[in-house]
């Protein structure tokens, strides 16, 4: 490497990255100049659906709920897209600032309802994964998360900073929230902020079939870097008709995703989808670590 590549390798670390993510510097130049032109997450989402088949995944909670206490199809769906992410780089970038970044983590944010009621709280969670997670990790890792803010009244830090803000006056709150954006763009968001925000995460999730409502697709947030945002749907039932006439019924859920269409092109989604299905169809190689972690080639470090 010549002393200029070393200056330049040096620049782009040193003074582009961020505390959360890495430069991605290894793109093709129309990645490049594509969020300059899209500038918001508003203008780069795309929409997909698919349709999961249910009954072999509620066979394998059956058959697994022993081995590991409190297992559910949420969880699989959660540990599915941890191994997705471990074998799909991509899907774990953000944009910032026309600027696009590979995260330097996972982590999920959850929509958590303390009491299934009209007027029931609703709180936050960030569990942080590991590319190397198993199913069981990541259960583990959940329950904890759940236990620290399940009681009625509890405050946990997004909701003490929600209140906080909440008793600012207009004028000011304004004034504040456009300055954490201001932050946000040059990396500087303080790290207290960035640590109970729900905004700043790899995926949010949000399980509303558990209220028996069916999937919607949410739109991302121009707060934070949350590149996807997946919403679960309720357990449906549908009855197909096979080649010898004979009726037979599937269970499923159907997930929505909304993608920032910057951090990669559709085949890599579409792709990515495909890998995320093959996962789903056979749940069991979720019970060990991947075989192996692909490295984000468009960062150089």
């Amino acid at each position: 490497m010549s002393k200029i590549q070393r200056f330049f390798h040096f620049k782009n670390n040193i003074f582009t990255d961020r505390y959360d993510g890495w430069r991605v510097n290894k793109m093709d130049t129309v990645f490049r100049v594509i969020p300059y032109f899209l500038r918001t997450r508003i203008d780069a989402q795309n929409f997909f659906e698919e349709r999961i088949p249910i009954a072999h995944l509620e066979q394998f909670v059956k058959e697994h709920k022993d081995e590991i206490p409190g297992l559910s199809i949420m969880h699989i769906i959660i540990a599915a897209l941890v191994r997705l992410v471990s074998q799909r780089p991509s899907l774990n970038r953000f944009v910032v600032w026309n600027k696009i970044f590979a995260r330097k983590h996972l982590n999920f944010s959850l929509v958590v309802k303390r009491s299934m009621t009209l007027e029931g709280e609703e709180t936050l969670i960030k569990p942080e994964f590991d590319l190397e997670d198993s199913l069981q990790n990541i259960v583990e890792k959940v329950r904890v998360e759940l236990e620290n803010n399940q009681q009625m009244g509890q405050k946990n830090g997004s909701d003490k900073v929600s209140q906080m803000l909440g008793y600012l006056p207009d004028f000011l709150l304004r004034s504040v929230v456009l300055t954490l954006f201001w932050l946000d763009k040059i990396g500087l968001l303080p790290k207290f902020i960035y640590r109970v925000s729900p905004w700043h995460c790899s995926i949010f999730l949000t399980n509303i079939g558990s209220i028996g409502v069916e999937s919607i697709y949410h739109h991302l947030y121009e707060f934070g870097t949350c590149s996807m945002f997946v919403a679960m749907g309720k357990k449906s039932r549908e009855y197909t008709l096979d080649p010898e006439g004979e009726v037979s019924e599937q269970k499923s859920i159907v997930l929505r995703f909304v993608l920032d269409e910057r951090i990669c092109d559709g085949f890599y989604y579409a792709s990515s989808m495909r890998a995320l299905n093959k996962i789903l169809s056979n749940p069991s190689v979720l019970l060990t670590p991947p075989e192996n972690i692909v490295p984000d080639a468009g960062v150089v470090r």
